[in-house]
This record gives C-alpha cells, sequence and structure tokens, in this order.
C-alpha cells in the first residue's frame, strides 16, 4: 500500500542508485577529491534523461580536463576579494584571507558542494557548485557544455 508513496530509483552501471525527488534524478559523485557530492540529473518522472545520463557517466573522466579554466576562472574571483581584504575595504575570511599567488594553488582553498547536470537554454548543461574560504556567503557555480567553460556563476543553489 505505501510503494505507492515511496520514490522511484534507477540503478546506473556507473553512477550508482540515482532517487528521484523534487523533480530530478539524485544520487552521488566523487570528482577527483574523493569526498562525495550530491550528484543532480535531469529526467521525467520514469528514468533521467538520456543524454544528461551519458554526460554524467563521463563526469569523472572529464573534470581532469576541465579544471585548467575552473581554477583561472576560480583565481580571477578571488583577486578582488583579496585586493578589498588588503586595502581595508573589507574584512578578511573567518580562517584568514588565503595566500594565493598562482591559478593552480585554489584547489585547497575549495569543496565541490554539489554537481548537477540540467538543462539550460535548452541545453543540457554540468554545473559545478565550490563553496570558497574567501567568499563565505556565496556558493560558486562553474557551468560547462561541451566540455567548454561557459561561466563562473558568483551566486547559485544547490539544485
Amino acid at each position: 500500500m505505501f510503494s505507492l508513496f515511496k520514490a522511484p530509483t534507477f540503478t546506473d552501471p556507473t553512477l550508482g542508485e540515482l532517487r528521484r525527488s523534487g523533480g530530478a534524478w539524485r544520487g552521488t559523485i566523487a570528482l577527483d577529491t574523493g569526498r562525495a557530492a550530491p550528484l543532480v540529473v535531469a529526467g521525467s518522472r520514469s528514468a533521467p534523461d538520456a543524454s544528461a545520463l551519458a554526460i554524467a557517466r563521463t563526469l569523472r573522466a572529464d573534470y581532469p580536463s576541465w579544471r585548467p579554466a575552473i581554477e583561472r576562472a576560480l583565481f580571477e574571483h578571488l583577486a578582488p576579494y583579496a585586493e578589498a581584504v588588503a586595502a581595508g575595504e573589507a574584512d578578511p575570511p573567518t580562517g584568514g584571507m588565503p595566500r594565493i599567488t598562482t591559478p593552480a594553488e585554489v584547489w585547497s582553498h575549495v569543496g565541490v558542494e554539489h554537481v548537477s547536470v540540467l538543462p539550460l537554454d535548452g541545453a543540457p548543461t554540468v554545473e559545478i557548485g565550490y563553496r570558497t574560504v574567501w567568499d563565505e556567503e556565496h556558493l560558486l557555480g562553474a557551468r560547462l557544455r561541451g566540455g567548454q567553460l561557459l561561466e563562473l556563476n558568483g551566486s547559485v543553489r544547490p539544485p
């Protein structure tokens, strides 16, 4: 009798179990950090969208090639924060402003909060949500399509 209210599940050989919730399919994924983050994949009530699922299956393999563009965008995002703190125009983050002098150094100061493959402007788009130590108030979203970084959105919400 209660199976009517049970969330549907979909088992994928690469991604594991995905559960339908909040209008999307949800699971977890560990990119290259080993720490699992929530994964959200577009789809209908009956199954994940085939194209979104295909993209999600390749996320772990594709992520290393995306990191250089993402780290440059994160480094560029850091610059105005660092300048404002150095000039005394803004308070430093709780743990202090990290000393980051090259784009590659951002990774020890950010963490993946979510990964999604959802439609944006009608096309499946990957969004990787990052929490940074220098911007404690916002979750940053690296949006990619076709392996190219579209933007680093300065304020996103977990899907």
